[in-house]
């Protein structure tokens, strides 16, 4: 048997990058997923790399998306065992010049898509019997950057709704935890990586194990937190950053 047989899974922002990754570990591993996105090529780009992944074609920030998300689960899937909240978007800028749209387009996918979905879905993982409940957040959930202000205010708070959903859910068995990615070539930063020497080096210097993250990186991440192993784990900040935090 593979260690995810039986197990149903919702990946968000699954047409590139970390949720690409994780909806194609998942399904490897015998999970049946359920990848979302707004982006349709990417998404059946996806599909086609890992047989056990349907589609949903969805922006997460629309009005009815929750219900949407979790009518398609309970449909296609018969439920959900493991919601991985992964779209996520960046805009940079300082304070002083950052437009109000700007500010609430990074916010509506970082944070208020996040809540809105897992609300949404916490009947259908108190009935999974082991739901668990992944958040993408980032270093930034506990550092900031100058001119990252919405990103590093978006990551803070995922790291809150987490730790509060750990709190509410437990008593359910459902567990809530958040990763912390560090410097991950995805399609945020690939193109920057790919523009900026200096950039790219700082991140690479940085970090103890003297590399780039790679998307499979988190999604092995987000597998250990979704598996039986990490069934006493939750309201945990997870880094997964090679190291870098410890560099001073």
């Amino acid at each position: 048997m593979k260690r995810f047989d039986g197990v149903r899974v919702v990946v968000t922002g699954a047409a590139d990058g970390i949720g690409r990754a994780t909806a194609i570990k998942f399904a490897a591993e015998g999970a049946s997923v359920l990848a979302i996105d707004i982006n349709a090529a990417g998404l059946s780009e996806t599909a086609a790399i890992q047989s056990g992944i349907k589609t949903l074609l969805a922006d997460v920030t629309g009005i009815e998306a929750a219900e949407q998300i979790c009518a398609a689960a309970a449909r296609e899937l018969g439920g959900i065992d493991v919601l991985v909240n992964n779209a996520g978007i960046s805009h940079r800028a300082p304070i002083e010049t950052h437009t109000d749209a700007d500010w609430q387009r990074v916010l509506d996918v970082n944070l208020h898509a996040v809540f809105r979905i897992t609300r949404r879905a916490i009947p259908l993982l108190k009935a999974s019997g082991c739901g668990r409940i992944i958040n993408i957040g980032s270093v930034m959930s506990q550092l900031s950057s100058a001119g990252m202000g919405a990103y590093t205010v978006s990551k803070h708070a995922i790291a809150g709704l987490t730790k509060t959903l750990a709190l509410e859910l437990g008593v359910y068995g459902v567990t809530a935890n958040y990763i912390q990615p560090g410097a991950i070539v995805t399609g945020i930063s690939r193109d920057v990586f790919a523009a900026d020497e200096g950039f790219r080096k700082f991140w690479t210097e940085k970090a103890a194990l003297k590399r780039l993250g790679q998307p499979e990186d988190i999604a092995n991440a987000i597998a250990f937190l979704a598996s039986d192993e990490a069934a006493f784990i939750t309201g945990h900040g997870l880094l997964v950053d090679g190291g870098a935090l410890q560099s001073p």
